[in-house]
């Protein structure tokens, strides 16, 4: 009897610890996680960066991205590969890859979900990708201070993560105290990268 009575306690008390377990921490609308790379305001509610910014500098390129995937973060609540699976959208990087490919730590933190959005695929490979091209020749000749802005609409994947609208990207030349500003809809681009720029007051 005193043996049942023991077991039922040590069930009790897994039973106890696996709720405490599978019980979800709420989703933050914002937090803030900065890395050696990138700053990033993230949303768990809409599992996509709001307000991610970065460094460009003339870093050599000493290692290839290869076959690297993106990666989850276990203290934060990101998008996934489901979130990608068989739509429109690539997962487009914030802080780019090949800025940040001098080294295999730095390369690899690009490719953290944090650092990810749900961008329409046109965009990713065209003007996003031409614009991100332009910033390492720019940046040959003074660091740049680049802050991407993302705007959202109710737009939801059946996974639960929200489609940015647009994405606005700022650029600080510092050496020249220079501002220039990007804004792409996220949708097929029917223009060239340069002629995304409008003028902004700072």
């Amino acid at each position: 009897m005193k043996q049942l009575q023991l077991l039922f306690l040590a069930l009790f008390a897994l039973s106890c610890s696996a709720q405490e377990i599978s019980i979800d921490k709420p989703l933050r609308d914002k937090v803030k996680v900065e890395t050696s790379i990138f700053t990033v305001l993230y949303s768990e509610v809409k599992e996509q960066p709001i307000v991610l910014a970065y460094k460009s500098s003339n870093r050599p390129k000493n290692v290839d991205r290869a076959s690297m995937n993106f990666y989850t973060e276990k203290d934060y609540h990101t998008s996934d590969n489901a979130d990608y699976y068989r739509n429109v959208y690539d997962k487009g990087h914030l802080a780019p890859a090949a800025t940040f490919s001098d080294s295999m730590e730095n390369l690899k933190q690009t490719f953290s979900y944090l650092n990810c959005a749900l961008q329409n695929q046109y965009l990713n490979r065209g003007e996003w990708r031409l614009l991100e091209e332009q910033e390492r020749k720019w940046d040959d000749e003074q660091e740049l201070e680049v802050v991407i802005n993302l705007e959202f609409t109710d737009s939801i994947l059946p996974t639960g993560a929200t489609i940015p609208s647009k994405f606005i990207k700022h650029i600080k030349f510092t050496k020249s105290n220079v501002f220039k500003c990007y804004e792409f809809p996220n949708s097929n681009p029917t223009k060239g990268w340069e002629e995304h720029e409008v003028k902004h007051t700072h």
